[in-house]
């Protein structure tokens, strides 16, 4: 099956990747698309991991206000690069992460981050509520580890699924913008403010 440059032109302005990579992506996916979009994701992950080592000392405080100016974020998010952080591509990233943050109000960047006062205590929650449950302890553990990733998920910024896309988490996002950009981009802090909290 040919491959056109129509379908190549919709993988690229979909992922931003190259056009060789979009064009090798539905060759091998028999012109599918939304398997290319796959492949090309992995392939943005494979690379993205090789560029995590990097150092990213570069980058944008940014700062977002939501409509109704109850809800400002300030968020620093690095690259490697002075160029690539002013491009298009990586200021739209970073109002997308802003955003995210505005909407959903997580409490740590990484779960690595999260306080131990605060695992210790939705572990205790957790503890007792699979307890009620009556079930034994071998499972009553994978209950706990299940929901404890549940709570991680719910409140490390970068495990959360993406508001626009909830397919996808904010860390894909990051993974994507990794691949498109070619540099390592590191989301570092951010502050959430809302008006009377």
């Amino acid at each position: 099956m040919g491959i056109n440059a129509t379908q190549v032109k919709s993988l690229r302005d979909k992922t931003g990747a190259g056009f060789m990579d979009c064009k090798k992506a539905l060759s091998e996916t028999g012109g599918d698309e939304e398997k290319a979009l796959e492949m090309l994701r992995k392939m943005g992950v494979a690379s993205a991991a090789k560029k995590s080592a990097r150092t990213a000392n570069e980058g944008v405080v940014f700062s977002y206000i939501h409509p109704g100016a109850k809800i400002g974020v300030l968020l620093e998010v690095n690259c490697e690069t002075d160029f690539v952080a002013k491009t298009d591509n990586f200021l739209n990233l970073v109002k997308d992460v802003a955003m995210h943050v505005a909407a959903t109000d997580p409490m740590v960047v990484r779960r690595e981050e999260m306080p131990p006062e605060a695992i210790e205590k939705e572990k205790d929650f957790l503890v007792s509520q699979a307890r009620e449950s009556g079930k034994p302890e071998a499972v009553i553990e994978k209950m706990i580890q299940g929901r404890l990733d549940k709570f991680y998920a719910e409140n490390a910024l970068l495990e959360q699924p993406f508001v626009k896309d909830p397919k996808k988490t904010v860390g894909d996002l990051v993974t994507e913008g990794i691949a498109q950009l070619g540099e390592n981009i590191v989301v570092r802090r951010f502050v959430r403010f809302q008006l009377g909290a």
